[in-house]
């Protein structure tokens, strides 16, 4: 099947203010939702409190992965900061060029090998692409790839363990968090993929186990958390 971008297309729709259909998330091939695209185009007086925490602690050349519609590298780039947005939509590249972020690249982060960095930035869950837990044990082993040394990484994510304390819903045999999902826009559908969610005691027992110091800087009463990374040094 000749999948399309539907994300992309979306967030380009709405940027040219052509957007006048939903864009609904499937769930595990099930449940759906309305996806609100808005969420994509927020500036700095829209965002949280965890995402501005972590463009606070940004330092040095960052980059901003799973970048979107460019929200978060745009505002560093009004702190002066220098920042690179990566991400895998074309079409949300060319949205984020014209929206004025001046460093855009396409490429899938597993495969990106440019520069070095002394912060790797990944919000709204952006640590969800590695989609599954051997997923995020490769993207945390490339990350280290990716860090110029003393170099850290920022990201927030959620446990979704209370979507089963209900004795409806039963928890899958693989690890809870790994979630599928699908994109659909006008009609059409993209392909289905995988995101992950991970409970603190996992992500901190994986981080550990890989070499790197593990902070959770915040929590809030939803089962978002937001941590920082580095490698030991002795590691």
């Amino acid at each position: 099947m000749n999948y399309t971008d539907i994300y992309g297309e979306a967030l380009d729709d709405f940027y040219h203010d052509r957007f006048n259909d939903e864009l609904i998330l499937y769930t595990n091939d099930q449940d759906q939702e309305t996806m609100p695209v808005d969420l994509f185009f927020r500036d700095s007086n829209e965002l949280p409190d965890q995402e501005l925490i972590a463009l606070a602690l940004c330092d040095g050349k960052v980059l901003d992965v799973g970048a979107g519609a460019g929200s978060h590298a745009l505002y560093l780039q009004e702190q002066q900061m220098d920042v690179t947005a990566l991400e895998i939509s074309e079409k949300a590249c060319e949205v984020m060029k014209q929206r004025g972020v001046r460093k855009v690249i396409h490429q899938d982060i597993f495969s990106y090998a440019g520069e070095k960095f002394d912060t790797i930035l990944f919000l709204m869950n952006g640590i969800g692409l590695a989609e599954t837990i051997d997923g995020l044990i490769k993207l945390f082993d490339h990350c280290r790839t990716l860090l110029n040394p003393g170099g850290q990484l920022l990201f927030d994510t959620s446990d979704i363990n209370y979507y089963y304390e209900s004795e409806e819903l039963a928890k899958p045999e693989h690890y809870y968090g790994e979630i599928r999902f699908q994109y659909e826009y006008k009609g059409k559908k993209g392909k289905p993929f995988g995101w992950l969610y991970i409970d603190q005691e996992e992500l901190i027992k994986i981080g550990h186990k890989l070499g790197w110091v593990v902070q959770i800087l915040d929590e809030d009463d939803h089962y978002q958390y937001l941590v920082r990374m580095e490698l030991r040094e002795t590691f």
